[in-house]
């Protein structure tokens, strides 16, 4: 099958959303995996290869059966909540001591229900369910509660709140973090100390799925792995997806020459392979890998041994699907900090998304001469001030908070967690489930799994849109606070939200700040509007999370501590925590309920190094991306 057979191919690969194990496990305060993440509506797992990527009909094969990786049910799954619980199945048959749905074999979803923006009051739900929300949400207008949720009472303490609080000052760690320890730590993946890697032994072909996040995470691996290899990248192809329909490629999206002026003295960069080896059938002669074929973050040593003997025999080798597969420990020094320069110096967005992104943060900020810190590196030469004719005095611009809310279907159903929707709720996850999860449906009916209430007790519930609102309002930002929504296809669509635009009414998302004309260009491009989240999300004066593994949160928080300097905070709610202040919900006083929220968050903004095997996107506090300065004498 010729390369350009197997990209034409329209492969089902929903964009997958992991950085590696629960980034709640990583820190002392937070003890439980999270959910999911939404790029523009997708779920959170591991990564890995398409749902029906091509496979060796004939031929050698790159791998031997002893060397091969099997992902399992691989066509359905999704990364599980439920590590550290033990569950057993039903007749006596033997207990699994570990996670139910094991992250280490979650691998993808192979569809998810498309809504349109909860904004614009559009939806492609079934017509029922979409008739049913907007007719609540004509009750709601007239006066009536909100049609779901479990928290009426703590939305009316919080309601109150607000309105008495104007006055107050708000608490000063707010929209800080502890400069002192995070302005130590200063970016230096652009140092190199190695010769440029002239890629004799052959051509690298990556074709990475997923969305933007996902197949910037394959991209930065797929560099790592032509310089251990000694061979000359080709730039990446992006898989398209029958489900997402986004047709972008890497040039799309990211700026091709400076990709590879940027990584020259790193690897050899192409932008096509050679014309003598596009005729070749690479599934044919063995040089066809995926996933399925390497182990997740697999260890250097794995590619030396197995990819290196295809590389030499048949001067190219194509990772398709290519995803999470190189591990962060362990690694020389030199090819984690090449993964970081990739990361947070060589992938700059084209000018297209760096202009609309710059105009989205100019209206964000209600003004137009000041960039903020991280300006310069998300839209380039669009962060310089905007001088205009007969300018009066300099303004202050204002400061608003980045929210990026995790509350999908897919994710809502995979969690089997309860959200106060009742019977009607139940049902149309249940029906999602036998669609979309049908392992899910399987295993509940042979095992034995913790009831919805455990599961939140434990911190396995993703956050709902009210929980997330009333986290912030404990946290103590004002009514006036300026909150811009990352993503917009929230599970319950306008009824869900009315917590969240209520308490803070200049809530906005990209939908709302640019027009149907600056939007039209990256219109049906999902990947291309992710990136717009992705720089309002990063520039924002804070940063809150409502799931801390998320692979746009991991992202958006790394690149922000790269660059913020010690400036930027972000919130990470530890949901173990959390859901122990909200099971008070009926009884618990406001004043009490904020000081347990603001302890519990305050305990995630503490400074800290990389953690071993965590990934380097997320902490790259650390000798390979950055430099602690406090140690330099």
């Amino acid at each position: 099958m010729s390369l350009s057979a197997v990209q034409g191919k329209q492969q089902p690969v929903p964009e997958l959303e992991d950085d590696g194990p629960s980034s709640d496990q990583a820190e002392p305060s937070t003890a439980w995996p999270s959910s999911f993440h939404y790029r523009s509506g997708t779920p959170r797992s591991r990564q890995s290869s398409p749902s029906h990527s091509p496979r060796r009909s004939s031929g050698p094969t790159p791998l031997s059966n002893s060397d091969r990786f099997s992902d399992g049910d691989s066509h359905y799954a999704t990364t599980s909540f439920w590590g550290g619980l033990n569950v057993q199945r039903k007749s006596g048959k033997r207990k699994v001591g570990s996670a139910w749905f094991s992250k280490k074999r979650a691998e993808r979803i192979n569809h998810r229900l498309h809504t349109k923006s909860w904004f614009s009051g559009n939806s492609s739900s079934p017509a029922p369910i979409s008739v049913a929300i907007q007719e609540k949400w004509r009750k709601y207008g007239k006066g009536k509660k909100p049609p779901k949720g479990n928290y009426e009472r703590m939305l009316a303490l919080a309601a109150h709140a607000l309105a008495e609080g104007h006055s107050k000052p708000e608490p000063k760690d707010l929209w800080q973090e502890p400069f002192i320890p995070a302005s130590s730590w200063k970016p230096c993946a652009d140092q190199r100390s190695w010769e440029p890697n002239e890629g004799k032994n052959g051509y690298l072909l990556v074709t990475a799925n997923g969305g933007m996040n996902q197949q910037r995470v394959a991209v930065c691996n797929a560099v790592v792995i032509a310089r251990l290899l000694n061979a000359t990248l080709v730039i990446p192809k992006f898989l398209y997806s029958s489900i997402w329909r986004d047709v972008s490629q890497f040039s799309d999206i990211y700026q091709e020459d400076h990709f590879i002026n940027f990584l020259s003295p790193d690897i050899r960069i192409v932008k096509e392979l050679p014309k003598e080896l596009e005729s070749l059938n690479l599934e044919a002669i063995g040089s066809l890998v995926t996933d399925a074929d390497i182990p997740k973050e697999a260890k250097p040593s794995f590619y030396l041994k197995n990819i290196i003997p295809i590389l030499l025999k048949n001067g190219v080798v194509h990772f398709l699907g290519f995803g999470n597969r190189l591990a962060f420990d362990p690694i020389p020094f030199q090819l984690q900090r090449l993964r970081c320069r990739c990361n947070f110096h060589a992938l700059q967005f084209v000018p297209k998304i760096q202009q609309t992104g710059a105009l989205l943060l100019q209206r964000l900020r209600h003004i137009e001469s000041l960039p903020g810190p991280l300006d310069h590196y998300l839209v380039g030469p669009y962060a310089e001030p905007i001088k205009k004719q007969n300018e009066g005095p300099t303004k202050k611009a204002s400061k608003y908070l980045a929210l990026h809310l995790r509350f999908e279907i897919d994710m809502v159903a995979h969690s089997l967690c309860e959200f106060g929707g009742g019977d009607e709720e139940q049902k149309e996850l249940e029906a999602f489930r036998e669609i979309h999860f049908p392992a899910l449906v399987l295993l509940k009916k042979t095992t034995k799994l913790p009831t919805p209430a455990v599961l939140r007790s434990e911190g396995l519930c993703p956050l709902s849109p009210e929980e997330a609102v009333l986290m912030l309002a404990a946290l103590g930002f004002k009514r006036k606070t300026r909150i811009f929504v990352a993503g917009s296809q929230i599970y319950g669509g306008r009824s869900r939200m009315i917590a969240l635009t209520n308490l803070y009414p200049k809530l906005v998302t990209k939908e709302n700040l640019l027009t149907t004309a600056e939007l039209e260009p990256f219109r049906n491009f999902k990947s291309q509007l992710a990136a717009l989240d992705f720089i309002g999300c990063t520039a924002s004066d804070a940063f809150a999370m409502t799931d801390s593994g998320s692979q746009l949160s991991s992202l958006v928080s790394g690149f922000r501590i790269y660059y913020g300097g010690g400036i930027t905070p972000t919130i990470r709610p530890n949901k173990r925590r959390l859901a122990s202040i909200f099971s008070k919900n009926s009884s618990i006083e406001w004043r009490v309920f904020e000081q347990r929220v603001r302890k519990a968050v305050r305990q995630t903004k503490h400074i800290q190094p990389r953690p071993k095997a965590r990934s380097v996107y997320r902490y790259p506090r650390c000798d390979d991306c950055m430099c602690n300065m406090t140690l330099v004498t």
